[in-house]
């Protein structure tokens, strides 16, 4: 398995920033990306998003956020419906579309699934990697955390 160069985790932070430019007009900073410590586990927010990755690579992508931010991106959207599916169904739309840029970057052969959600953290681990990189975001007053668990097969 080989790991993903500086540049190729370059294409998640630019994918969060142009996200929320695009569609609040308001970017998003990334506070922090680093390679996850062992025994550390990154930041679980009310909501979480996850879009498992196939092909030529293996693994996921989760970003995990609080509710009070997903309910100002709902506003910010003109979004009325702030019901927990549709809190839930933006968490995972935002997932996939950060997972959607990275496929774009790496091209038909990183294989994404539909989104998953979860209220909270995801139950078990399904890391493909020992150490995961964790890309902190911040929106408005807001954090969330984006993990890449994401290797090539070989």
């Amino acid at each position: 398995m080989s790991d993903l160069s500086e540049t190729e985790i370059k294409v998640f932070t630019d994918a969060v920033s142009h996200y929320f430019s695009q569609l609040t007009r308001e970017p998003a900073a990334v506070r922090g990306a680093y390679l996850e410590r062992e025994g550390e586990t990154p930041p679980v927010y009310d909501y979480s998003g996850r879009i498992l990755v196939g092909g030529q690579f293996r693994g996921s992508v989760t970003l995990s956020a609080p509710r009070a931010m997903i309910r100002h991106l709902l506003v910010a959207l003109h979004e009325p419906d702030q019901s927990e599916e549709n809190l839930r169904d933006t968490v995972g739309e935002l997932a996939n579309t950060l997972a959607g840029n990275a496929r774009r970057h790496f091209g038909e052969h990183m294989e994404i699934s539909v989104p998953i959600t979860a209220a909270g953290a995801f139950p078990g681990s399904l890391a493909a990697r020992d150490r995961r990189y964790v890309i902190m975001v911040n929106w408005k007053t807001y954090n969330a955390c984006l993990v890449v668990d994401i290797e090539r097969s070989n």
